[in-house]
């Protein structure tokens, strides 16, 4: 391997979220020091899954099918319409077994600072997936971050003015925790959504 090749994969794995430049070394040294064979099939499934997997005609999800399973599967309630800012969210709501209803995956979510703005977003297509006859409420299913909050305000303005119904995932306190640990803001949001 040239010092060319091991430079590019070693700023190729740079490119994953939370892993510098220590990190894409251990990798890269640890596969072509002790797994060249997991080296080749890594190399020949992110081949695989760049030349397979695509959007979901209507959710936006990943699937190597046109339509996903979950779209597809006639026991899930198409009244129910959970917008997520990216697959692994919605990965996270099936995970709780608590929703039964169908997803928008935005896949992103505002941030002007990074010049991410409405029409960079799937927001267009979740209007038109929304107002589709069928979906009676929208769950704005949006991290409580900043950009999560701007996203969930911009498309649930638009959302309701198209007169669709359109709920916010509570807030508040996790379970488990202790009041004094949590932070004032959170215990704000508690006080203001209690039931």
């Amino acid at each position: 391997m040239s010092e060319h090749a091991l430079h590019d994969l070693l700023e190729a794995l740079r490119r994953l979220p939370g892993v510098g430049a220590k990190s894409a070394q251990r990798m890269a040294f640890h596969l072509l020091q002790h797994d060249r064979d997991g080296a080749r099939r890594l190399a020949a499934a992110l081949l695989a899954a760049d030349q397979q997997v695509r959007h979901c005609r209507r959710c936006h999800t990943f699937t190597e099918a046109e339509v996903c399973a979950t779209c597809l599967d006639p026991r899930r309630d198409g009244r129910q319409l959970a917008v997520v800012e990216t697959p692994a969210d919605q990965a996270a709501l099936e995970r709780s077994g608590s929703f039964h209803g169908l997803y928008f995956v935005l896949m992103g979510r505002l941030s002007p600072l990074d010049g991410v703005g409405v029409h960079d977003i799937g927001l267009a297509p979740l209007l038109e997936r929304a107002g589709d006859g069928t979906v009676q409420e929208v769950i704005l299913a949006l991290s409580f971050t900043a950009e999560g909050e701007a996203t969930a305000h911009v498309a649930g303005q638009a959302l309701a003015a198209r007169g669709i119904k359109v709920t916010r995932l509570a807030r508040g306190v996790p379970v488990g925790s202790e009041l004094e640990y949590v932070d004032l803001s959170t215990i704000a949001h508690a006080l203001s959504d209690r039931r």
